[in-house]
């Protein structure tokens, strides 16, 4: 998979650690599986409080991405601004609005997550909720695909699927999981709610999670018998159904 042009790094413990403390972004960790250490303790503890994914990798890789003195860890400054998912909710409660979210369930494609973005501010969404594992990483490439939407809408970085699931249950949002075998025709359902859509990886959908969880599992009828839609396709037919339903067409 392409993830264009490099992001900047942040290299070695004392460095990393900075970073983190200052509230910097920080897209991923990179780390020695063997590092230990005062350091490295810190750092993992402030990149689990900071939903900063860290990738336990071999020191070739670490060697591969940077020729300086690495001391066994290495991040990926991010490019973006990430947003704590209860701090997003409230933002946009706290504006009037009903809430419109994007979450998203083992999207790893930066051009998918860039044309998703695209949509979703095309059609009023306020933001993508990412988990920290199977996801994409924010780059430069993913910016360009959303043609600078990245940039413009929520991102919420969160721990897992279901963490995200139980933060959006407890403010009152409902669930909504997009499936090929969904009961509900996505014209049915209501997107005029406070709405989450969950939308899966291509190749594996969304997770056995939210299948039990969602409120309900919509589909998008399709005139031909076929696999599936790309995700970001698919995507864009949701929000523009929730565009209908909240503003008219």
């Amino acid at each position: 998979m392409r993830t264009g042009r490099p992001l900047p790094l942040v290299v070695g413990r004392k460095p990393i650690l900075e970073a983190l403390q200052q509230g910097a972004a920080i897209e991923k960790i990179f780390m020695l599986r063997t590092a230990v250490g005062a350091d490295i303790s810190m750092i993992k503890q402030l990149a689990k409080a900071a939903n900063v994914p860290i990738s336990q990798v071999p020191v070739e890789k670490l060697d591969f991405l940077t020729k300086s003195p690495h001391q066994g860890v290495l991040a990926w400054a991010s490019l973006l601004h990430y947003v704590e998912l209860q701090a997003g909710l409230s933002h946009v409660v706290e504006a009037g609005k009903t809430p419109l979210f994007l979450l998203l369930d083992g999207i790893t494609d930066v051009r998918n997550v860039g044309a998703i973005a695209r949509s979703a501010w095309c059609c009023g969404a306020h933001g993508l909720i990412l988990p920290t594992s199977h996801a994409a990483s924010l780059t430069e490439e993913a910016i360009k695909a959303s043609a600078g939407a990245l940039t413009k809408v929520l991102l919420c970085r969160v721990p897992s699927v279901p963490q995200a699931i139980d933060i959006l249950k407890l403010n009152g949002i409902q669930i909504l999981g997009t499936h090929m075998k969904g009961s509900v025709p996505v014209f049915q359902s209501d997107l005029t709610l406070p709405t989450a859509v969950v939308m899966g990886a291509e190749d594996t959908g969304i997770s056995k999670d939210v299948l039990k969880r969602a409120d309900q599992l919509i589909h998008i009828p399709m005139a031909n018998n076929f696999d599936s839609l790309n995700v970001s396709v698919a995507a864009g037919m949701v929000l523009y159904e929730a565009v209908r339903q909240r503003v008219g067409g």
